[in-house]
């Protein structure tokens, strides 16, 4: 293959990889509070050859009420297998995707960079570009294939709730303003954020339509936040999903990794006290 992606990949680029063996397409279309539509979709229509990545069951694992947030991380060796089903090898072009603005590809894509495959990249526009510009779909579901990709975790990607509660390195909460400042809180039972957080929306990444922004205009972003000269940043959310979203416009932006608290929001409010206002 000519050239590996690591970040983004564009529509047309893409297209150009279909009949690649060695490309793995995984569509992570999901939609939250409807369990099941996500795969629903997927069925009625994808992009040809894509395996379906369901972020309840495949991107996370089971909930522990009480213990867990939203969507814990799965077990490396759990997700490993699924990968490896949809054919994912140590040399393997990985291109993930979901129905618009790529808040659930980027998991998908942030989960293979710390399993130890870093040649994976997300559809900038997602499924809806690819449909807008009339490029092929179909609705059969692959056959699953076997693997030969061995987990090399990147712990450095990833830190725990205590050492967010101990640290004081910078670090910045991917959710809307509302839902930091506690004004609002449609998802978790008690509203605010981590003490000491910065607020940083994820969806302030895209332009209108689900594109993403250009690497100059997230670098502008990052640097009007004075994240340009931090090191290695900490990102969560509320459940360790859209927090992925941001490290990736980071990665864009400095070519440089930041770290996910994955257990996030709904798992820190199990433990520790929230700050309200801004």
């Amino acid at each position: 293959m000519a050239s590996a992606y690591d970040t983004l990949v564009s529509t047309s680029e893409l297209l150009a990889l279909l009949e690649d063996a060695n490309t793995v397409i995984l569509d992570c279309t999901y939609v939250l509070g409807s369990a099941g539509r996500g795969r629903q979709d997927y069925l009625k229509n994808h992009i040809p050859g894509a395996y379906y990545m369901d972020l309840g069951h495949d991107l996370s694992a089971p909930v522990i009420k009480g213990v867990t947030g939203r969507h814990p991380l799965p077990h490396p060796d759990s997700i490993a297998a699924t990968l490896c089903a949809a054919g994912l090898d140590s040399g393997s072009q990985v291109i993930v995707y979901d129905q618009l603005n790529g808040a659930y590809a980027s998991r998908a894509w942030w989960l293979l960079n710390w399993l130890g495959h870093s040649q994976v990249a997300v559809l900038n526009g997602g499924f809806a570009a690819w449909q807008k510009e009339g490029l092929p779909v179909d609705n059969q579901w692959p056959t699953p294939k076997q693997g030969n990709f061995q987990v090399k975790l990147n712990q450095g990607l990833l830190v725990d709730k205590e050492f967010v509660h101990n640290t004081h390195d910078t670090l910045v909460d991917s959710r809307a303003f509302e839902r930091y400042t506690g004004e609002k809180e449609p998802l978790d039972p008690i509203a605010g954020h981590i003490e000491g957080a910065s607020c940083l929306p994820f969806t302030e990444n895209l332009r209108e339509g689900g594109r993403w922004k250009t690497k100059a205009e997230l670098t502008k972003r990052f640097s009007e936040a004075s994240l340009l000269e931090v090191e290695n940043p900490i990102f969560y959310c509320g459940s360790g999903v859209t927090a992925c979203h941001n490290i990736l416009a980071y990665k864009i932006a400095t070519e440089s990794d930041a770290r996910l608290y994955s257990g996030s929001w709904s798992e820190w409010i199990n433990y520790y006290p929230a700050t309200i206002g801004a």
